[in-house]
């Protein structure tokens, strides 16, 4: 092949994707200079203008000459943008990789750039499958690989390496027959208010008070999961999970924020939200900063949430149909919460809540239907 010559030009009348031409040696240097470009990418670092003027002369050309395929520009409103490239393509399967430059970001660029490439893959190098790779913990390159139709994601403990480091990385694939569009939700975390609460979505600096909720005594009794002494780092942990469930589509937490200082009260989420046999299910949990115990905080956060839940997607909301939440049954703090947002109790389940010392406390069942009449 021929370059650039033969390099075949790709547009949806938004996004353009063509060769690199030396004019685009300095946008790549400038790139290639962001924080989060070094962070989560395999370039060299630190970044010199030499190795912007090795990918744009030397790599790119040398690539698409031998194998055919390789890395396009992307190009918007007559600016150079980023890159998309191609990799292996052994067995009619490849490999998708792209970078996108700051000013570019959250204009759904790079998502049009993808999906042009993995097309042209499918239809003019007859390839029949794409993975797509990242590190975990850009959401960035996650969300692109969602919205262009990536699924079956699973996380590879050591998979990724970036100049001599592992880290963990993530995987997910598209098929010939399968839609370059989304597949499930990528819920969001809107700000609830009412009752003279606020809900919002977690912050790093939210750790503290979740350490300190979480080494509560009565939460660690209720909440027998949770590590004891529960330690900062766990509190971390559990903020940056969010953001998988919300990727995920399987999960929302909101913060219960104080509407005027913004400190945490605690936790309300609705997660189990993809039920193999339910897309429309979700359940409810909870739990409480002491200093906001016996002031129906939580029955009015609950009240917030269920209303969000039972609110169509269109409209905004999370399109349930239908919400469990399990107390366990000497937790009458907690019952007390769904009875007064109108929960039914449906059931008992034996011994179905873990307790501390390898105990199991008896679960009540409550259910709550978007049809059901509410307090």
């Amino acid at each position: 092949m021929r370059f650039p010559e033969d390099v075949p030009e790709l547009t949806d009348g938004v996004v353009t994707l063509r060769a690199h031409t030396p004019a685009d040696v300095d946008a790549v240097y400038e790139m290639c200079q962001d924080p989060a470009m070094q962070r989560w990418t395999t370039i060299p670092v630190p970044y010199t203008r030499e190795d912007a003027v090795s990918f744009v002369t030397e790599m790119v050309p040398g690539e698409w000459r031998t194998k055919g395929y390789g890395a396009w520009a992307i190009e918007v409103d007559g600016r150079f943008a980023g890159s998309v490239s191609l990799h292996d393509g052994e067995g009619g399967v490849g490999e998708i990789g792209f970078s996108v430059a700051p000013w570019a970001r959250g204009r759904g660029v790079m998502t049009r750039a993808a999906k042009l490439a993995t097309k042209y893959t499918f239809d003019e190098l007859d390839w029949h499958r794409m993975i797509w790779r990242a590190f975990v913990g850009n959401w960035g390159s996650r969300r692109v690989a969602w919205k262009a139709g990536f699924r079956g994601l699973v996380v590879v403990p050591g998979g990724g390496r970036a100049r001599g480091v592992r880290y963990d990385e993530w995987v997910a694939t598209v098929g010939r027959d399968e839609e370059l569009e989304p597949q499930g939700n990528w819920w969001t975390v809107p700000v609830l208010e009412g009752s003279g609460i606020r809900l919002r979505g977690f912050k790093p600096e939210d750790a503290q008070r979740v350490l300190e909720a979480c080494n509560d005594e009565r939460t660690q009794h209720w909440l027998a999961g949770l590590p004891s002494p529960y330690e900062l780092r766990h509190a971390e942990g559990f903020i940056e999970s969010r953001q998988d469930a919300l990727a995920s589509g399987e999960g929302v937490s909101w913060v219960i924020a104080d509407p005027v200082t913004d400190e945490l009260l605690g936790n309300v989420s609705i997660f189990a939200m993809n039920q193999r046999m339910d897309k429309e299910h979700g359940e409810i949990g909870y739990w409480m900063h002491p200093s906001a115990r016996g002031r129906k905080v939580m029955t009015n956060a609950v009240r917030l949430v269920i209303e969000h839940a039972f609110t169509p997607i269109a409209d905004g909301g999370l399109g349930r149909r239908r919400l469990v939440l399990l107390a366990a049954v000497p937790n009458t703090a907690s019952a007390h919460v769904a009875e007064a947002n109108g929960f039914t109790k449906v059931g008992i389940g034996r011994a179905a809540a873990p307790a501390r010392e390898g105990r199991w406390d008896d679960d009540y069942i409550f259910e709550l239907l978007a049809t059901d009449p509410r307090p």
